[in-house]
């Protein structure tokens, strides 16, 4: 990215002519460069514009508020400008909370900033708190990413990041897309506070269709989730290629991970987490709850997923069943038959749940120290260009 950043404003619009020339005035009254998106509006609105000092592109059908933002980042890029920043043209965005957004880019320039509402003023719908905790649960599971107000339309998107992501969604699913797929590619994801205003409900005017844009999100979301559940590395900005990670081959993998901006503290945590869950009797859910938990912790899934191949039976089970049962008897299980492992199977599930308890925590401290040095040779022998297996 270059060291000078050029924002561009940008006002999608669909039918909102009746507040669109009031938005877009306010916009140069603070900010000299502002793009109209007329996203095959009826009603004439980008008409209302003359006399303004903005630039105006046109869809002649209408295509969805992702197309109009990528129409955007395309016109952006031929004027040279680095940065788009979007707000709606229904005037709940407050065109003086523009100038919030600079020093956050010119802070981090790969970064999306996404504008926080701030919704403790009136007439705030209770679909929009409801998505708002709904949508940030979901990125954070999917990407270990926390932004308090993943449905805010007023942002900041580097228009190199753009052009680096490969994004299908062209209506309002896109902005969930934009920013999980940011967030894989190792983009930082960054939030500020903005005003928010919400008319009286009789004089709202929205396009968002409660069905069929509910429906196209929850698929979305569907999709995301699970792939962010595989066990494959996401394809980062800055480095090409994909491989899967095994405990067969523990340092090509850390020079992997690592490689893959992976630190040793939270690949030491993973592996914590991995093993500590591994260990557990979660039948037939231990990759489930790994994954799931790995991302909401912010940890690395994939390193937790492959220490937690270490707990495969039989000798994690049964040292669990031997724990629990010495806690139960003070003594260990020493004969092995068809009575104690067959007659006294729900006896020993209880040891095993017992045990697991114990060892859970005692193995994921095991592996974590191992694993924390591991990795701080391996990071070692990556910048000194050494790194044989």
């Amino acid at each position: 990215m270059t060291a000078v950043c050029k924002p561009l404003v940008v006002v999608p619009v669909f039918n909102h002519g009746a507040t669109l020339r009031q938005v877009v005035a306010q916009a140069l009254e603070v900010h000299p460069h502002v793009l109209v998106v007329d996203d095959g509006s009826t009603d004439g609105g980008a008409d209302n514009l003359a006399g303004l000092a903005c630039e105006i592109v046109r869809h002649s059908a209408n295509r969805g508020k992702g197309a109009a933002i990528l129409s955007a980042a395309a016109f952006a890029r031929e004027q040279g400008m680095t940065h788009i920043i979007t707000l709606d043209a229904d005037g709940q965005h407050d065109p003086a909370d523009i100038p919030r957004f600079l020093p956050q880019i010119h802070a981090e320039p790969t970064a999306i900033v996404v504008g926080a509402r701030d919704f403790s003023g009136p007439n705030i719908p209770g679909s929009s708190r409801f998505g708002r905790k709904f949508s940030r649960f979901w990125l954070r599971v999917q990407t270990g990413c926390d932004v308090s107000d993943v449905q805010s339309g007023f942002r900041a998107y580097p228009v190199q990041v753009l052009q680096q992501l490969t994004l299908g969604e062209a209506g309002y699913a896109f902005e969930v897309e934009v920013l999980v797929k940011a967030a894989w590619a190792g983009f930082p994801l960054r939030d500020i506070d903005i005003s928010v205003y919400y008319p009286e409900p009789d004089k709202r005017v929205s396009h968002f269709d409660k069905l069929r844009d509910n429906v196209r999100i929850s698929l979305l979301n569907t999709r995301l989730t699970t792939r962010s559940m595989l066990p494959v590395p996401h394809r980062k900005f800055a480095v090409d290629g994909e491989g899967r990670v095994s405990v067969i081959h523990p340092l090509r993998s850390l020079r992997l991970l690592l490689a893959d901006n992976a630190t040793p503290r939270e690949l030491a945590l993973s592996g914590m987490l991995g093993m500590a869950l591994g260990t557990l009797p979660l039948i037939g859910l231990h990759s489930i709850s790994i994954l799931f938990s790995a991302g909401y912790l912010r940890l690395n899934r994939i390193c937790a997923l492959a220490v937690s191949q270490l707990c495969m039976p039989p000798l994690v089970p049964a040292l669990c069943i031997e724990a629990g049962y010495f806690m139960r008897h003070g003594r260990f299980l020493t004969e092995i038959s068809m009575e104690t492992l067959g007659h006294q199977v729900l006896q020993r599930l209880g040891d095993y749940i017992l045990g697991s308890v114990v060892m859970a925590p005692v193995l994921a401290l095991l592996v974590a120290g191992p694993l924390y040095g591991l990795a701080c040779l391996v990071r070692r022998s990556l910048k000194s260009g050494v790194g044989h297996e």
